[in-house]
């Protein structure tokens, strides 16, 4: 009896090791195929894209060629500076803006609170980022909201324009990221304990002291995977730059567009792909690097 007792104890932890692999793969598998199907394998059709040179209609060879050209264009050079530099300016008025407030939800607001003012920050991913750009149309047009005002105030003498700069598409993009910095700094510093301020006070620490020495390197984690994803989003945004900086502010993004719809080079537009990914890509090991950070913990911290 004692034998088929032990028996029934190895079968009952096999059939649960087995029903709990099982388990895993059926939660895994939609996510696999979705970061396979979606992400990685058209990515390597226009990785592959971007190495064909086109000789002659529907005559193609492999080489480095489109990216040789991308190199000897500065036009080209220069809007993917202009475009990671605008993003970079994005990112930090996003932890500007987003910083104080996140600190409030986690640590000053009221636990009954929190849900709702978290609330409010999520209203603006309620409509899409075509509605959110035309409504910055409404305010900041020559016939808008504020021109409007700033006439009946008696400050202008007649309507001005105040679309179609780089202001403008640093207002929108900062409108449109704020909150993708929000939710990972709520989530980071919702976990110190309040002890740890309380005990920089304590200890003759100023309001600037605790926040330099004990809430920002906290925080840091928060910070980073932040930066990031809204550097990313910047980067790769098309709608707002587009409908808020019109010809003024070409952005990255719309060369590519111009290269696959325009001008029909796809492979050209691949390359511009393939470039701006390893660019940002470059830019978020930097700015890991300089901050001491890793993946790890930021972006997959539990």
């Amino acid at each position: 009896m004692p034998a088929v007792s032990v028996s029934r104890r190895r079968t009952d932890a096999v059939l649960r090791t087995d029903t709990g692999r099982l388990s895993l793969i059926l939660l895994f598998t939609p996510f696999a195929l979705w970061i396979l199907l979606l992400i990685v394998l058209p990515q390597i059709g226009i990785g592959y894209l971007s190495l064909q040179v086109k000789l002659a209609p529907r005559v193609y060879e492999f080489g480095l060629a489109n990216y040789f050209e991308f190199l000897n264009e500065p036009i080209y050079w220069n809007t993917l500076l202009r475009t990671a530099w605008i993003s970079v300016l994005v990112t930090v008025l996003a932890l500007l803006v987003g910083f104080p407030v996140a600190y409030y939800i986690a640590k000053i607001a009221r636990k009954r609170s929190r849900a709702a003012l978290f609330l409010l920050c999520l209203i603006p991913l309620w409509v899409s980022d075509l509605v959110r750009a035309f409504g910055w149309i409404l305010l900041l047009r020559e016939t808008g909201v504020f021109s409007s005002l700033l006439q009946g105030a008696g400050l202008i003498g007649e309507p001005v324009e105040l679309l179609y700069n780089d202001v403008t598409v640093v207002m929108g993009l900062v409108y449109t990221v704020v909150l993708f910095m929000i939710v990972p700094l709520v989530s980071t510093m919702d976990g110190m304990d309040n002890a740890l301020i309380e005990a920089g006070y304590n200890l003759g620490g100023s309001r600037f002291t605790v926040l330099r020495r004990i809430v920002i390197p906290y925080a840091m984690p928060g910070i980073v995977a932040g930066c990031i994803i809204v550097f990313m989003l910047c980067a790769g945004s098309y709608l707002t730059p587009v409908l808020l900086g019109g010809k003024n502010s070409m952005w990255f993004t719309e060369q590519i567009y111009q290269q696959f719809i325009t001008r029909y080079n796809w492979e050209a537009g691949a390359t511009f792909g393939c470039v701006l990914l390893a660019f940002t890509s470059l830019a978020v090991w930097l700015g890991l690097k300089l901050t001491g950070q890793n993946l790890a913990s930021t972006v997959a911290k539990d």
